[in-house]
């Protein structure tokens, strides 16, 4: 009988221990898709906030919404995107969103953000020390699982370029919702790898601050 009640009291207790890590994902609010500062104004306020001064204030999860659906949402049916893609193909470059939530995937396809770690990684991942003063920190990691069919170099070629449609979405979709963001290219990729338990095929390229 003893015996029965600790093997009892050991499967509730491993049960709430897997509760207690369990992982939640975040739904995102619908991203603004009209209205607006216009692009002309965009693209004449579009600038990187000096990182030494970079700002901490929060931005809201509708504003985050917007900017991570004008990085890489679909804006046309099941298969177009705020972003050009090789050949037609689904993104290859992911956007993960780091916070002291812990780490995230943006899932394009549902607009929402899956969550990866609970771990606050923005300290470790940039080589300056004021990237952990962002509220937010965008990653940008190429999947090259995607780009299987394409030689190494043609497929690092497509990634960058990705890279950069989709920083300069977020550069203007920032700069119409008045927040502040930087590109980032100096990161430590091994680092960002193991904390976002990235498979071997997959790259870090580079990241944005985003703050209020």
């Amino acid at each position: 009988m003893l015996c029965w009640l600790r093997n009892v009291t050991i499967v509730l207790s491993m049960s709430l221990f897997c509760l207690s890590i369990s992982y939640a994902d975040i739904t995102l609010p619908t991203p603004q898709m009209k209205d607006g500062m216009g692009l002309f104004d965009s693209l004449k306020k579009r600038a990187s906030t000096p990182g030494g001064g970079f700002p901490t204030g929060i931005v809201s999860d509708d504003e985050l919404s917007s900017v991570l659906w004008s990085a890489t949402g679909l804006n046309r049916g099941k298969n177009g995107w705020t972003v050009p893609m090789a050949s037609g193909k689904q993104p290859y470059v992911r956007l993960y969103v780091a916070s002291d939530k812990g780490a995230f995937l943006y899932e394009w396809e549902g607009h929402y953000l899956r969550e990866i770690t609970k771990q606050d990684i923005r300290a470790d991942i940039g080589m300056q020390n004021f990237t952990k003063r962002a509220p937010y920190i965008l990653i940008f990691v190429a999947d090259g699982a995607s780009l299987n069919d394409f030689d190494t170099q043609k497929a690092n070629d497509f990634s960058q370029i990705a890279v950069g449609a989709m920083s300069q979405n977020v550069y203007l979709s920032a700069a119409a919702l008045k927040l502040s963001t930087r590109y980032i290219h100096s990161i430590k990729p091994d680092i960002i790898s193991q904390s976002l338990q990235l498979p071997e095929s997959s790259k870090p390229i580079g990241i944005m601050l985003l703050a209020k």
